[in-house]
């Protein structure tokens, strides 16, 4: 667009055209569609968004365009990565719409501007393509098994933490059919105990108080691979939640803790967890052991009878959670946390047991078996480790033969291309012949050749 053509649209000061799209109706930003866009949906709060733009001054000057540098530019809506004007306008687009937009300075660069293009409240004119958007994913892998969008943006900075009381209204739905509708209070980490999927209670300590959001969960997050009866979900279920936080009472950090304080809420959350193990509830139990770790790990200056209680605590969270990833057949984790507990108790039948079934489970029968055969040593009586000695060399003999074969068809393979080399022979013969003698020249021949050379776990109870 050329200045002129910006005259002749009307876009000067004082003479602005379009629809008022603030939320205070103070024609701080004025919007006309230039092409409609497709579908009923409009981005949310924290979706990610994809947009092609240009920006003039009111003088029709361009001072920035996406077009330009032939990159879409992506950003977080809601956010505050980009000017207001464009968190408003964004939030009104489809899919495809292409619009006009006239930003007043205090929803632009304000006062400052944004020295050397963009002098001291100038008013901006943007044109702005929207083509993607998509929520927000919550998960820490990455993996798009919680995605949020945010409906209607809470209040403040603070968010629930493990074990804050909330309130929150919710309902849940899969296949457009609605199985869950309800206010409640709960204790995050004692979401299951309610019927709330462990997708919702990380998303809820991600939320601000009065926050209004949609949840998409994948059936990790949401019920499993398991139906759930109450709600007659079917087992796999991707299910969607609309969920409001109406109010929270965060639960006490760390730092707010003496040592005493944590000793003794690390004793009940231990008797907790072990409840949720004992009824099968590994993600429960795994919550509440962590919070032993988090409280005690790094706690300093104890009297000895307080160092004492302390790293009792400690190891028995450990060795619980590695039982409880045994249970979930996550053998990595649980080799973290044998190793944890080993480090304060070298010899410790458990852990070596455990530690034993979790590089049985990642396929290191040899390390597994060094761990067993400990255990057997320190502990003749047990003779669930005799047996699991007896599985790591059946595994060994295994991963031998299979090793034995792999080199064997390899060096067969080896063989049969130097059978296939014929060898090369060359020979000349060179007659000299004249008027008055024949002789025979003498014959050489070659023969060059060329060769190659290379060379399942079983789980125990907490």
């Amino acid at each position: 667009m050329t200045a002129e053509e910006l005259k002749a649209e009307g876009q000067q000061t004082g003479n602005m055209e379009g629809t008022d799209i603030t939320p205070k109706e103070d024609q701080g930003v004025l919007k006309i569609i230039k092409k409609e866009g497709t579908g009923t949906e409009c981005p949310m709060i924290g979706d990610k968004v994809t947009v092609h733009y240009t920006g003039w001054l009111q003088d029709g000057s361009v001072f920035d365009s996406s077009r330009d540098k032939k990159d879409k530019f992506s950003f977080d809506l809601g956010k505050g990565q980009v000017i207001k004007a464009w968190d408003i306008a964004v939030a009104t687009m489809k899919i495809g719409e292409i619009c006009q937009i006239t930003c007043k300075p205090e929803y632009a660069y304000g006062a400052a501007g944004s020295p050397p293009k963009i002098p001291p409240n100038a008013v901006l004119i943007f044109e702005i393509e929207l083509f993607d958007f998509h929520g927000e994913d919550l998960t820490e892998e990455g993996d798009g098994g919680i995605i949020r969008r945010i409906r209607v943006k809470g209040e403040g900075y603070s968010k629930p933490n493990e074990g804050a009381v909330v309130e929150v209204k919710i309902q849940g739905s899969h296949n457009g059919r609605v199985f869950d509708e309800r206010e409640l209070q709960f204790e995050v980490g004692e979401g299951e105990s309610f019927g709330i999927p462990p997708g919702v209670e990380t998303a809820v300590q991600q939320m601000e108080k009065g926050e209004e959001a949609i949840l998409y969960l994948k059936p990790n997050y949401g019920f499993g691979n398991t139906s759930y009866e109450k709600f007659q979900v079917p087992p796999g279920a991707d299910l969607e939640y609309e969920i409001k936080l109406k109010s929270f009472e965060k639960a006490k950090e760390s730092w707010e803790m003496n040592a005493e304080e944590k000793l003794e809420q690390g004793g009940l959350v231990k008797e907790r967890g072990t409840q949720y193990f004992k009824a099968g509830r590994y993600r429960q139990a795994i919550i509440q052991y962590k919070k032993i770790i988090s409280w005690l790990e790094h706690e300093s200056g104890l009297q000895q009878e307080e160092s004492d209680k302390a790293k009792a605590l400690l190891l028995a969270a450990s060795l619980n959670l590695a039982a409880c990833y045994l249970k979930l057949g996550e053998h990595r984790g649980a080799l973290e946390h044998c190793n944890k507990a080993l480090e304060m108790d070298p010899n410790n039948e458990k852990g070596l047991f455990r530690r034993g079934e979790a590089y049985f489970g990642i396929n290191e029968p040899e390390l597994a078996k060094d761990d067993f055969s400990k255990v057997v040593q320190l502990y003749p009586g047990n003779k669930a480790a005799r047996a699991h000695i007896a599985q790591c060399q059946v595994r060994i003999r295994q991963q031998q033969e299979r090793e034995r074969k792999i080199y064997a068809n390899m060096f067969q393979r080896l063989a049969e291309k130097e059978n296939k080399e014929e060898p090369a022979a060359v020979s000349q013969d060179k007659v000299v012949q004249s008027d008055v003698e024949m002789s025979e020249a003498t014959t050489s021949s070659e023969n060059p050749e060329q060769k190659e050379e290379a060379a399942e776990s079983m789980a125990t109870d907490a």
